[in-house]
């Protein structure tokens, strides 16, 4: 009864501000925090259309997770769906654009790696119910440690039955191509190129990226193709990328990235995305048809309410995030 009591009353405390639903931190539960998408006619057609001042948001508390202990911030998120397609919008707030990924730079006489990572955010959705997930979220299937015991390790299931779906998106490596890596997560097995083993797999289709370096890993073995003009400057996508013969024409101060995206397709191309860095917030938008047909991805019926948690990531890797409580996604009905 007392619980019941307290949701109504952390419901009651939730505040409209233009149009940004105002949460009490403390109150900031799994059991109170709910993100609604509404219905629109006609799907957004950017970052800036007039129909997300028009949507109601919701500021999402992210707190500093192991090596991000004590950094915290909010995430000011907007949701609408079509009749097939589901849209967010996500603000926070970042200093700087972090897409350096330890790129290459030369010194004149060798080649050395840049400090800096990358920013990302990402979204874990339940395809099939995973065991707590919906009180504890991201808690009960993400990164630890690469010294625990197997059976601790995280980003992955328990069985085989529980399956996640794993949207990432990231600034360095999947914005180039205006979308965010499609993954699942299931138990742990296979490597999937990290550092130790986890359940996290690839959906079907090209993606991801390619470490660019030599077989001693001393230098680059790619640069940009002379004879194509970059289509996303800044980035070295793989498909304009051709391998240095000559290492003479480089000068000191030349940086060559490290990471090379590759030309995404199919199921691991589901979730498009559009972003903007500017002044000093991240503006991301990531949309998925409600039903892409693929195993590999959790099926969205407007008339069901989805578990699901956000984390996001400050120029850092897999064990420096801020993530929220766990969430439920709810749709307004038409």
């Amino acid at each position: 009864m007392f619980r019941k009591i307290l949701i109504g009353i952390s419901l009651v405390l939730a505040v409209s501000v233009s149009g940004v639903l105002l949460i009490p931190g403390h109150l900031v539960k799994a059991h109170t925090l709910v993100v609604t998408a509404n219905y629109a006619k006609d799907p957004p057609g950017g970052l800036d259309d007039p129909v997300w001042r028009k949507t109601q948001a919701v500021q999402l508390l992210v707190e500093g997770r192991e090596k991000s202990i004590g950094s915290n911030g909010t995430v000011t998120t907007w949701a609408l769906y079509t009749d097939d397609s589901l849209f967010f919008l996500f603000k926070w707030k970042d200093p700087t654009r972090s897409i350096v990924k330890k790129s290459w730079k030369f010194d004149g006489q060798t080649w050395y790696h840049l400090q800096g990572n990358e920013d990302r955010i990402a979204l874990l959705f339940e395809i099939t119910r995973i065991d707590k997930f919906a009180t504890r979220g991201c808690t009960v299937t993400c990164h630890s440690p690469a010294d625990v015991s197997r059976d601790k390790w995280k980003l992955a299931t328990k069985t085989e039955i529980e399956k996640g779906d794993l949207w990432h998106w990231k600034a360095a490596r999947s914005a180039p191509y205006n979308y965010a890596d499609d993954a699942w997560l299931t138990v742990a097995g296979s490597p999937t190129g990290s550092y130790r083993e986890t359940g996290r797999r690839k959906d079907v289709g090209a993606g991801g990226d390619i470490k660019n370096q030599t077989e001693d890993g001393t230098r680059p073995l790619y640069m940009q193709d002379p004879a194509t003009k970059p289509s996303v400057p800044g980035f070295l996508l793989m498909e304009e990328a051709t391998k240095i013969t000559d290492y003479s024409i480089f000068n000191a101060e030349d940086i060559i990235p490290f990471r090379l995206p590759i030309k995404p397709s199919g199921s691991r191309f589901d979730v498009k995305a559009m972003s903007r860095h500017a002044d000093g917030e991240w503006l991301v938008m990531l949309h998925r048809r409600l039903n892409t047909g693929h195993e590999d991805d959790v099926v969205f019926n407007p008339m069901k309410n989805y578990s699901f948690a956000l984390a996001v990531f400050d120029d850092s890797g897999s064990d420096h995030s801020k993530a929220t409580e766990p969430m439920t996604l709810t749709f307004n009905r038409k």
